[in-house]
């Protein structure tokens, strides 16, 4: 598999990429080390979603539709286009088709119920973001363009050379069409397909300019000191509404620096601004130890705590809607 290369810079050594806010991945060790000593709640098999969406062939003017797909995976229609973030249609977050994660629900669209996508944003290269079954699917019916962190178009296009891969750097800004831009900003995580590629691609979320306002989607954050967010709110300005992961955090010791707690992530819709925040990355996929209703009930009891509106900061289920 080719790896990326390029100059070095205040995040890339040349080989791998580093976050200088952030930490380095925990080691192998410490894998081993929680995989011996984890006692993960149990999950049904299967908890489907009343909910399943239809979405309309365009959304225009200055609103903005947000469905939730499942796990980390959203359609955004907003200024005519139709974008997908994270998409995963697969049955398994893993690389392997017996093996690994399995959804307990449908995705909240049938992809046959999908409208025309026109782009499609990928933050890093963890299996439950970067599915490549679904990118190729998608280029066939589709041929969407797929925006992602410099070295996942390598992965991407390696198994389909159709993906209409571009690979960019945090802080670079992509026009896409009909008053509609995306900007890639650095988040605290990390990224690999395998035991030998770690952090030899780079990892992000992105800020959407659109006529609606500014959109932040967060795919995986650690909160840390919250330094990423307060950075977003400080060079992007106003936020409309922020996708922020609420999931996939026991045990703490292991997880608190890749991935956001419910305290973390309200924590992190103050420091970034947003007037709205959507929550996901919980209740598809078993990733960690956490039963499967503790993330929404945590998030819940967390905006009691900080003395913030329920309605300010929502757990939607498969294929539920929020519009602006």
């Amino acid at each position: 598999m080719p790896t990326y290369q390029g100059p070095v810079s205040d995040h890339f050594n040349g080989t791998h990429f580093f976050d200088p806010d952030g930490v380095a991945p925990k080691r192998l060790g410490d894998v081993w080390r929680w995989q011996r000593t984890r006692k993960p709640a149990k999950w049904p098999a299967w908890q489907p979603s009343s909910y399943a969406d239809t979405p309309p062939q365009r959304v225009n003017g200055t609103a903005a539709r947000f469905s939730f797909v499942g796990h980390a995976s959203w359609l955004i229609q907003a200024g005519g286009l139709n974008i997908l973030v994270d998409p995963v249609w697969s049955q398994r977050a893993s690389p392997f088709k017996l093996l690994g994660p399995k959804r307990v629900n449908d995705p909240g669209i049938a992809f046959e119920a999908l409208p025309p996508i026109d782009v499609v944003l990928v933050s890093h290269g963890h299996y439950d973001h970067l599915d490549l079954a679904t990118l190729s699917r998608l280029t066939t019916k589709f041929s969407p363009r797929v925006i992602t962190p410099l070295g996942n178009d390598l992965t991407m296009q390696a198994f389909d050379r159709k993906i209409r891969a571009e690979a960019f750097d945090w802080g670079d800004r992509i026009d896409l069409g009909g008053g509609v831009a995306v900007n890639l900003v650095a988040t605290r995580h990390w990224t690999a397909r395998g035991l030998f590629d770690r952090n030899k691609a780079l990892w992000a979320s992105f800020v959407l300019e659109t006529p609606a306002g500014k959109i932040y989607a967060v795919g995986d954050s650690g909160y840390g000191t919250g330094a990423h967010f307060r950075r977003v709110r400080e060079q992007h300005g106003e936020l409309r509404l922020a996708l922020l992961p609420i999931g996939a955090y026991e045990p703490r010791w292991f997880m608190r620096d890749q991935h956001m707690n419910p305290d973390d992530a309200v924590k992190a819709l103050s420091d970034c601004g947003a007037q709205q925040a959507l929550a996901h990355h919980h209740g598809t996929f078993q990733l960690t130890d956490e039963p499967i209703d503790e993330p929404a009930q945590g998030l819940t009891t967390a905006l009691d705590a900080a003395g913030v509106a329920r309605n300010t900061f929502v757990a939607l289920k498969p294929g539920q809607v929020f519009e602006i």
